[in-house]
């Protein structure tokens, strides 16, 4: 497996290949930390969704336990779900754990949700074959480094 190094350009040649093939209205839109926090903010702007929600999730797991469902350590109440339709952002599907159980919360809170993500790894997926996000820019097979993972680096992040 490479590992692909994107820069902005390419980042902003992804979104604009991404965005005609969202469609419909939107109530708002889930950012999942931290990898869709740009994204996020991207497809917001570019779509003009107003309301935006941060899904920060966290699984443990060591060798002793392995949770069934995440902690959602930061996640929009039911009120704020029920009924709406909402664009869930991240940047890449690597296992797609976590953006299926963000998209199995909204679901259990009454809402609707299109899973959308930069890059799709069939290959490092874990959910069955017929699970998949709704909408993605890229197949690979590759591992990817985002120009804001990269700059972490060099904040000692």
């Amino acid at each position: 497996m490479d590992k692909i190094y994107l820069s902005w350009d390419d980042v902003a040649r992804l979104v604009d290949r991404i965005v005609p093939q969202i469609t419909g209205h939107f109530d708002a839109l889930m950012a999942i930390t931290r990898g869709g926090i740009v994204p996020g903010g991207l497809f917001s702007g570019r779509l003009r969704i107003q309301q935006v929600f941060i899904a920060s999730v966290y699984f443990f797991q060591d060798e002793a336990k392995a949770l069934d469902w995440p902690i959602f350590l930061q996640f929009p109440g039911d009120d704020l779900l029920h009924g709406k339709r909402i664009l869930v952002v991240d940047d890449i599907w690597d296992k797609g754990i976590t953006i299926t159980n963000v998209r199995e919360r909204i679901l259990q809170a009454g809402g609707a949700a299109v899973t959308v993500v930069l890059h799709y790894r069939p290959i490092s997926s874990v959910t069955p074959p017929d699970v998949k996000p709704d909408i993605f820019g890229e197949l690979t097979e590759n591992y990817i480094v985002y120009p804001w993972e990269a700059e972490r680096g060099k904040l000692g992040v």
